[in-house]
């Protein structure tokens, strides 16, 4: 029996973990939290960090396993490629894991290999701020180089908001480190890709839609694009070039970008699969691809087949709400009913505030449907949350 070691056993490891054991494998999971969801489903857990690099080595070599994955979060993805290369399996080396999860090493490499990206500033302290501040243009983005899911991400449309708006980024950041970077206007899409041997494969583009300023959550996904083939095919392109500029060479990748009046600009990109359900969910709805199981297979050096299975259309949208505290939900069992609809889904309990979106953790809950295309997909997400009633007082 084969045997994977998954780091990290949260929500967000929990269809790596399950889809493992439908297959078959041995499962071992890293996590430090001794209740996360995900323990109960493996076979073993060792209580360490997901971000402890020497431990999650460590492990590893205890444990043995032909693969190690992580999915959807971006720090493990250095103790992943850690322990990859101490034990010998398939894996991005460390130095891609940390161009791929320090936004600053990440733009830097975009920059030598000429991948269209924005203008930046990294700031590696206050003092570094206050000395460059007149040479910076605005409106532009400010966030850390070493945090996701918007976290720290702000819009600052003029100087008089610099400080405030580095002193925000600064908060989410793990390292000190704040980057400035340009703002881009137009559409914004990911791309999911999966590269074999070296080559990458790109899978499925996906729209989004976001809360725009002055944080950018993402509030929707849908699949396949809608925009022209002409527009898809520069996406395509610009995608392929950023996941060789940074060097992943097998694995999964999420690309993020904006078509601006230039073309295709590289916001940044994960050596890992998508999250917010598009690889779990929306990949599989739209095109028949499991991209855990790929990922999985891969991971242990396995051959895999990436060949849609079919064409159709799967979108999630996410749940707005005033601010207050969230008495009561409902409608739930009438939006299930909705054909198409695939999964309703409330992250945040009774009682909880909720509100303002900042980051991806405010969000409430949300709907993922699919249909024959991806605007009657995004119409069932709607109708699905349009029989839904969520009182907050």
């Amino acid at each position: 029996m084969k045997k994977i070691l998954v780091i990290g056993a949260s929500a967000l490891q929990l269809p790596a973990i399950q889809k493992a054991k439908e297959l078959g494998y041995y499962v071992g999971v890293v996590d430090y939290n001794p209740n996360a969801v995900g323990i109960p489903f493996a076979d073993e857990a060792f209580d360490v960090s997901t971000i402890d690099i020497e431990g999650v080595v460590r492990v590893a070599r205890t444990f043995g396993p032909d693969g190690i994955v992580t999915l959807a979060t971006d720090m493990p993805v250095r103790a992943v490629a850690a322990a990859c290369e101490a034990l010998g399996l398939p894996g991005i080396s460390l130095e891609t894991a940390l161009r791929a999860t320090d936004k600053g090493e990440m733009i830097q490499a975009f920059e030598k290999q000429g991948v269209a990206h924005p203008w930046y500033a990294i700031v590696p302290d206050y003092a570094s701020l206050k000395k460059n501040a007149d040479q910076i243009s605005f409106p532009c983005i400010v966030k850390p180089t070493d945090n996701a899911g918007s976290r720290g991400v702000v819009l600052c449309r003029e100087k008089a908001e610099l400080e405030e708006a580095y002193q925000y980024a600064l908060g989410e950041s793990r390292g000190g480190v704040v980057i400035l970077e340009e703002y881009l206007e137009g559409p914004e899409f990911s791309v999911e890709v999966m590269v074999t041997d070296g080559k990458p494969h790109v899978l499925q583009i996906t729209d989004k839609c976001t809360t725009g300023a002055p944080h950018f959550v993402e509030m929707g996904h849908s699949q396949p694009t809608r925009q022209p083939v002409a527009v898809q095919k520069e996406i395509r392109e610009c995608a392929i070039r950023a996941v060789r500029a940074v060097g992943i060479n097998v694995g999964p990748a999420h690309v993020e970008l904006i078509y601006t009046k230039k073309g295709p600009v590289m916001v940044e990109l994960g050596a890992r699969l998508g999250g917010d359900f598009i690889a779990t969910h929306l990949v599989p709805l739209s095109t028949g691809i499991d991209m855990v199981e790929m990922t999985i297979r891969l991971a242990c050096g396995e051959k895999i087949d990436l060949s849609p299975k079919w064409e159709r259309g799967s979108a999630i949208r996410y749940f707005k709400t005033p601010t207050g505290t969230l008495r009561k939900i409902d409608g739930m069992e009438r939006a299930n009913k909705i054909p198409g609809v695939r999964e309703v889904t409330f992250v945040h309990a009774v009682g909880e505030t909720v509100g303002e979106i900042g980051s991806s953790v405010d969000r409430i809950g949300f709907v993922i449907a699919d249909a024959p295309t991806a605007r009657e997909a995004e119409s069932i997400c709607q109708k699905a949350m349009d029989a839904i009633t969520v009182f907050v007082e």
